[in-house]
């Protein structure tokens, strides 16, 4: 499982919301080997007096939060966080520069999906890659 919450700016997460969505999805796809149907994404959208940064990360600037379960490798989030810098430039226009990212993994006994602790769910795709 993987949540992602993406903030920029209002008129930047506007025009690029698409585009956005589909680069950081292809890139969760291709590190964690994740299955297509399980795209799980916010936008926050900010004005620019609730979103303070240095002025030379861009209005483009984004700040993209994954938030999933514990058990990739150091490799595959190094993997993640490059297909994140390749994809969002090349898909979104968004220079490296201008974006960021952190991950934060959580046993699964701490999420609860569908009614059920995850923990105790069969999951249709490998965590352990």
């Amino acid at each position: 499982m993987a949540q992602i919450i993406v903030y920029g700016h209002r008129e930047s997460i506007e025009r690029r919301r698409a585009s956005l969505s589909d680069a950081i999805h292809a890139a969760i796809m291709s590190a964690l080997d994740y299955p297509p149907e399980k795209r799980f994404q916010r936008f926050i959208a900010l004005d620019r007096e609730d979103f303070v940064h240095p002025e030379d990360r861009g209005p483009d600037y984004t700040i993209i939060e994954i938030s999933m379960f514990e058990g990739r490798s150091e490799a595959a989030k190094r993997s993640l966080i490059d297909e994140l810098f390749t994809r969002l430039e090349q898909e979104a226009g968004t220079p490296p520069h201008s974006v960021e990212v952190t991950i934060t993994e959580t046993p699964r006994v701490n999420w609860g999906i569908r009614g059920r602790n995850a923990a105790d769910l069969a999951l249709d795709y490998r965590v352990d890659v």
